[in-house]
């Protein structure tokens, strides 16, 4: 039986870097790699990633929603990306954003979360803003399959804080009951649990604001923004404090921007994960 996910994260990133590169195939990426915007352009340029980071990188993030456009072909594609990166030995987080209540919820984990699904993945990126509790088919799944669950918890996008910082009926924020209900999900693990929080790197004080503790979580952190996107050492620490060694920092355009050549792909790969080793803290 593999071991958990947060162990295998925790793994994977002490071996190879704490870095998450996404795989996002925009139509103008396509087009600066000299791609048409078709099926067969988006195969091209997602199996490239693959061939160059899937043996190098901790994780991948192939982003659903650009495979999905392209309809059937495109999800096919998609299923390819996720089956042969993990085969080369990265760890997979699709980023779905999935949410929804009862037995839809349950549909979505099991396309995702059981292993002998198409689109079987490592871990699934989920919305739980219909209240925590609506994740629990997907929580409960990923528990019993050894796989991981990312808790959309404090996103950088300025609408956010709309919703994440509303004071809810006890009294504490709505982010800080996310946050909540992943460390008791988490409950008992020595280090990383297998249910982690999605934590913009630009956010700023907001965690420390909203009386927030993510070490207590151990949650792993899919932090955006890290690096060349413009959070540094400063603005880490005071986002991640006594955290940051969970800090999973994700990056895209940093990466992608470099390709269509597979060397050149991984050479920009090792520059990202440098300049986060230099704001993290990491030797």
């Amino acid at each position: 039986m593999i071991a958990p996910f947060g162990i295998r994260l925790r793994s994977l990133m002490n071996k190879r870097g704490a870095l998450c590169v996404g795989i996002d195939p925009h139509a103008s990426l396509l087009s600066a790699w000299g791609l048409d915007d078709d099926a067969r352009g988006l195969e091209r340029f997602a199996m490239t990633c693959v061939e160059a980071l899937a043996g190098q990188v901790a994780v991948l993030k192939p982003q659903s929603a650009f495979f999905e456009r392209h309809g059937s072909a495109g999800v096919a594609v998609l299923e390819r990306v996720v089956r042969e990166a993990r085969e080369a030995g990265a760890l997979v987080i699709t980023d779905a954003k999935r949410g929804d209540i009862g037995s839809t919820m349950t549909a979505y984990a099991q396309a995702y979360l059981d292993q002998s699904s198409p689109l079987a993945t490592d871990a699934l990126t989920v919305n739980p803003y219909l209240g925590y509790e609506s994740l629990r088919p997907a929580l409960d799944l990923a528990a019993a399959q050894r796989c991981g669950i990312f808790v959309l918890g404090l996103t950088s996008n300025p609408e956010a804080g709309q919703v994440q910082h509303a004071v809810g009926p006890q009294g504490g924020s709505v982010a800080a009951a996310i946050v909540a209900g992943v460390s008791a999900d988490n409950a008992g693990c020595p280090d990383l649990g297998d249910v982690g929080l999605v934590v913009g790197a630009t956010i700023g004080s907001a965690v420390t604001d909203l009386g927030i503790d993510l070490a207590a979580s151990h949650a792993p952190l899919l932090a955006p923004g890290i690096g060349a996107q413009g959070a540094g050492a400063g603005e880490l620490a005071k986002v991640f404090g006594a955290a940051v060694r969970n800090v999973l920092p994700s990056s895209s355009r940093e990466v992608l921007g470099a390709g269509p050549s597979v060397t050149a792909l991984q050479d920009a790969a090792d520059r990202t994960l440098d300049a986060c080793r230099a704001v993290l803290g990491e030797p």
